[in-house]
C-alpha cells in the first residue's frame, strides 16, 4: 500500500510568540498510522538547523521566520477542462496561460508602477479564485489564503499516451492546478456550478455580493495628481459645463493635504474646503480625497499621537512600532487587522473629527498593498507583527481589504447609517466587492495598456470584483489624441469610469485637444449617462445575484467554444456586445457575433445581423461597434444634463430588440439612488418589460419593493418589426385605452412609438396591430 500524503496545517500554532510544536509542512504518513495521535508518530519534522528554515535574506533585508517553515499547498486536477480563468490581478490575457516550465502566477499585493504587460507577477490585488469552463459545465476553485501564493497551471488537451505493453489509451482534456502558499491553512472550496450564473452566486454567498453603489459613482470621475488649489478645481468644474460634458466627481490627490498628513488640508491652497464642497454640491457634484494607510511620524500631530497611544500601529519583530518610508517621509502603518484600529480609523471620518469635510466628500484608499518605499519589494517586511501576534506574512494580501472595510464603515457611520458610501481602493482581496470599487493601478498611456485593460477588467469581474475600471488615457506619459478618444470610448463601456493622470503629465481635461476630440468625448460621455438606467439595473443584479455587469462572451454563450478565448469584445449584461477599438489608425475591424440563432442590431445604424459569423466593419473616430442582442430590452435616458442628478429627472426611451421569434424581455431597477432605504424599507421598484405577440407589457418583476418616482417612458423603439403596423394602442388599468403616435422606417424595420407619458412604476401595455 502506498503512503498517504496530507497537509498538517491544523497542527501548527500560527501566532508569533507562542512555542511552535511542529513545522508547517507537507508530511508523509504511514497508512497504518492514525491521524488521531498527537503528534503522528511518523511525522517527519524539518530540523531547525536546515538552511532557510528560520531565516531568509532578500537583498539587504532579513526575514526572520519565528515559526519556521510554514508553507501549505495542494494539487488539483480539473477533469475535462482546458479553459481556465481568474486569479486577478495580472496584466495578462483573460484565459490563464500554462506555466509549465515558466514562472507561476503570483498572488502578492505590490505597488508596481507602470507594470509589465503579459506578466504573471503580482500587482495591487489578489483574488485566489480559478474558474474552469467547458461547454456543459463551469466550476470554481477558491483557495482562501492571504499569504504570498503561487499558482501553477498545466493544460492537457486530448492526446494519446503510451500504456504498456502495446495498447494506447486516450486521455480526456484536463488542467492541473497547483497551489502553494507561504503560510496559513488549507481552506479550499470547490464551486460546482453547473453554469456560470450559479458559480457567481455560489462565490458571492461565500465572499459577499457587490455593494450597490450610489448612482453618482456610475457617472464620470475627473482626477489628477494633483489639482493645484480651489481656483483650479472650480475652473475644471466650470469647464465641463462650458463644454457640455457631464461629470459627477472631482478628485484630489496627496498634494491637497498639509505635509501629506491625511485628514488635513493645505490651507494655503484650500483655505475653504467646506465652501468648495458646497460649491460642487449645489451643482449636483461630489469630491473624492485620498487617504493612505501610512501616517507621518510627527509627535506634534494629534492623529499620530492618538494612533500611537492607542496601539494602532503595526510593530516590527522586536516589538517596536514599525517605521517605513512613504509619501510623508518616515511613516508608521495602521494595523487594520485589529477591530479596535478599524473602529478608531472609522471615527476619523466623522464630520467633527475630519475638519473641512462634508457629507459630499468621499474617499480613495491608495498605497494600501501596503506600499513601503524602503521595504522589501517596496512593501512591508513579512516578519512585522499585527494585532494578536499574527505575522504580516499571514495577512499581507488582506491589508488593503481591511483599510477599505474601515473606510466604508466610517462613511456609513458618518451618515448615521443612512447613506451609501463610495470608496475606491487600489489593493483588494476576495470579498472587497462588498465595500466598493477598485481600479487597475498605475497604467501607461500606450495602446498596449488600453488593450490589456479589457481582459484585466473582465478577470476582475469574473472574480466578483465587479465595480472596476482603468485610468482613462493612462496614468503616466501623455496620450496622443486618437488614443485618448479610444480610451474614453472603451472606459465608458466599463463599470468604473475615471480619467486620472500623474503630476508629470500634461493637463488632460477633455477640451484641451481640439474641438474634434472634445466633440467625440462629449458624445461618448453623454451616451454613458443616457445608459445609466441600464448600468444601475446591472449593478442591482450584481448586488442581489452576483452577476457581473460586464462579462466575457462565454458567460452568455457557454456552449460556443469559439467564445472561450475572446477578450477584446465582451457583453454588458446580457443585452449589449461591446467591441472597443484598441489599435491606432485602423480602417476596419472584425467582429465575430456569437450565437448562430441570435439576432444582433447595430445600436448606431440599427442594421440587423445574424449571429454565428464574422463582420468586417469600417472604423470611424466617432464611435466603436456596439450591438444589442435580439430578445433584450435596454432603457436609456432621453435628453442631456450635467450630472447624474439631472439625468434622474429625464424621461426614458425603451429600446426593444426582437429576437427571431419576435420576442424580448428586460428589466429596470429604480430607487432613490443614494440611501439604504432600498434595503431597510424596501423602497425600490424592479420592473420587467416583456414583448410577445406584438404586445409590450410593463409589470412588477418582484413582489418585494415599493417605490414611486416621476420617471416616465417617453418613447419606445422596437427593432426588428417586419411590417408597418396599422395602429398602436396604450392600455393602462383603470383608464380608457388611447391610440399612440408612431413612426415606422421600413428600410431598417424600426418602429418608434412617440409622445408617451407612462410611469415606469405603474403597469401598462402597448399593443401593436
Amino acid at each position: 500500500m502506498s503512503p498517504l500524503y496530507v497537509f498538517c496545517a491544523d497542527l501548527i500554532t500560527r501566532k508569533r510568540g507562542e512555542k511552535t510544536a511542529y513545522n508547517h509542512q507537507s508530511v508523509l504518513l504511514n497508512p497504518k498510522c492514525s491521524l488521531s495521535c498527537k503528534p503522528p508518530r511518523c511525522l517527519l519534522q524539518l530540523q531547525e538547523e536546515q538552511t532557510g528554515s528560520w531565516k531568509e535574506t532578500f537583498k539587504e533585508f532579513v526575514d526572520v521566520k519565528a515559526n519556521g517553515p510554514s508553507s501549505v499547498g495542494a494539487d488539483l486536477r480539473l477533469h475535462g477542462f482546458n479553459h481556465v480563468f481568474g486569479l486577478p490581478e495580472h496584466a495578462d490575457s483573460l484565459q490563464l496561460r500554462e506555466t509549465r516550465g515558466e514562472e507561476p502566477y503570483r498572488l502578492y499585493n505590490l505597488d508596481v508602477f507602470a507594470y509589465d504587460l503579459h506578466s504573471r507577477l503580482g500587482l495591487y490585488g489578489s483574488v485566489p479564485l480559478v474558474l474552469a469552463h467547458k461547454a456543459d459545465r463551469t466550476l470554481g476553485v477558491f483557495w482562501l489564503n492571504a499569504s504570498e501564493t503561487y499558482v501553477h497551471l498545466e493544460y492537457s488537451s486530448t492526446d494519446l499516451q503510451e500504456a504498456p505493453p502495446v495498447k494506447r489509451r486516450r486521455t480526456p482534456p484536463h488542467t492541473n492546478v497547483h497551489w502553494l502558499s507561504e503560510s496559513g491553512v488549507i481552506d479550499c472550496t470547490v464551486l460546482l456550478g453547473p453554469g456560470p450564473r450559479q458559480i457567481f452566486k455560489q462565490y458571492a454567498e461565500l465572499t459577499g455580493y457587490q455593494a450597490l453603489p450610489p448612482l453618482f459613482a456610475l457617472g464620470y470621475h475627473q482626477s489628477r495628481w494633483n489639482y493645484q488649489d480651489e481656483a483650479d478645481v472650480k475652473a475644471v468644474d466650470a469647464g465641463f459645463d462650458l463644454h457640455q460634458i457631464p461629470y459627477d466627481v472631482i478628485w484630489l490627490d496627496i498634494e491637497h493635504t498639509n505635509m501629506k498628513k491625511y485628514f488635513t488640508w493645505d490651507h494655503k491652497l484650500f483655505p475653504d474646503p467646506v465652501g468648495l464642497q458646497r460649491h460642487l454640491e449645489t451643482r449636483g457634484r461630489k469630491m473624492v480625497v485620498i487617504s493612505d494607510p501610512h501616517i507621518k511620524v510627527d509627535p506634534l500631530w494629534s492623529l499620530y499621537k492618538d494612533a500611537k497611544n492607542g496601539g494602532h500601529f503595526i510593530k516590527d519583530r522586536e516589538g517596536q512600532v514599525y517605521q517605513g518610508s512613504c509619501w510623508p517621509g518616515e511613516s508608521s502603518y495602521l494595523d487594520f487587522s485589529s477591530p479596535q484600529t478599524r473602529a478608531w480609523y472609522s471615527r476619523c471620518f466623522s464630520l467633527k473629527k475630519y475638519k473641512g469635510s462634508t457629507t459630499s466628500l468621499f474617499v480613495w484608499n491608495d498605497m494600501n498593498e501596503p506600499s513601503v518605499f524602503d521595504g522589501p519589494e517596496q512593501t512591508m517586511p513579512k516578519d512585522a507583527v499585527h494585532h494578536g501576534g499574527w505575522e504580516h506574512r499571514d495577512l499581507h494580501n488582506l491589508y488593503g481589504f481591511y483599510q477599505h472595510m474601515a473606510t466604508v464603515e466610517g462613511l456609513i457611520t458618518r451618515s448615521g447609517g443612512a447613506e451609501r458610501p463610495f470608496v475606491l481602493s487600489r489593493s483588494f482581496f476576495a470579498g472587497s466587492q462588498r465595500f466598493g470599487a477598485v481600479w487597475t493601478g498605475d497604467n501607461v498611456a500606450t495602446w498596449e495598456y488600453l488593450k490589456i485593460s479589457i481582459p484585466m477588467v473582465l478577470s476582475l469581474s469574473l472574480a466578483g470584483v465587479a465595480f472596476c475600471g482603468a485610468d482613462v488615457g493612462g496614468f503616466v506619459q501623455d496620450p496622443e489624441p486618437e488614443l485618448l478618444v479610444r480610451w474614453y470610448q472603451a472606459a465608458a463601456l466599463q463599470p468604473f469610469f475615471r480619467g486620472h493622470s500623474a503630476k508629470e503629465t500634461k493637463r488632460r481635461e477633455p477640451w484641451l485637444f481640439g474641438e474634434e476630440v472634445t466633440a467625440v468625448i462629449r458624445s461618448v460621455t453623454q451616451e454613458r449617462y443616457r445608459l445609466l438606467p441600464f448600468w444601475y439595473t446591472l449593478f442591482h443584479h450584481a448586488h442581489t445575484c452576483g452577476l457581473p455587469p460586464v462579462r466575457p462572451l462565454w458567460v452568455e454563450f457557454p456552449t460556443e467554444e469559439s467564445t472561450f478565448t475572446v477578450d477584446d469584445c465582451y457583453m454588458i449584461g446580457g443585452a449589449l456586445l461591446a467591441c472597443p477599438v484598441t489599435e491606432p489608425g485602423i480602417q476596419e475591424v472584425q467582429v465575430s457575433l456569437p450565437g448562430p440563432e441570435e439576432v444582433w442590431y447595430d445600436i448606431h445604424s440599427k442594421k440587423v445581423y445574424g449571429g454565428g459569423g464574422t463582420l468586417r466593419l469600417p472604423v470611424i473616430l466617432e464611435s466603436v461597434p456596439v450591438f444589442q442582442r435580439g430578445g433584450s430590452v435596454v432603457c436609456r435616458s432621453v435628453g442631456s444634463g450635467t450630472c447624474t442628478a439631472d439625468f434622474q429627472l429625464l424621461p426614458l426611451d425603451i429600446t426593444v430588440a426582437l429576437d427571431s421569434q419576435g420576442e424580448a424581455e428586460g428589466e429596470l431597477y429604480v430607487d432613490d439612488g443614494h440611501s439604504f432605504c432600498y434595503r431597510d424599507r424596501k423602497a425600490f421598484s424592479l420592473r420587467r418589460f416583456t414583448m410577445q405577440a406584438g404586445c409590450l407589457l410593463c409589470r412588477a418583476a418582484s413582489r418585494e419593493g415599493s417605490f414611486h418616482c416621476e420617471t416616465v417612458v417617453q418613447s419606445v423603439t422596437i427593432l426588428g418589426v417586419k411590417k408597418q403596423p396599422s395602429s398602436v394602442t396604450v392600455y393602462i388599468p383603470g383608464e380608457d385605452d388611447s391610440p399612440a403616435s408612431f413612426e415606422y422606417v421600413e428600410s431598417h424595420n424600426v418602429l418608434t412609438v412617440n409622445n408617451l407619458k407612462l410611469f415606469v412604476t405603474v403597469d401598462w401595455e402597448i399593443h401593436i396591430c
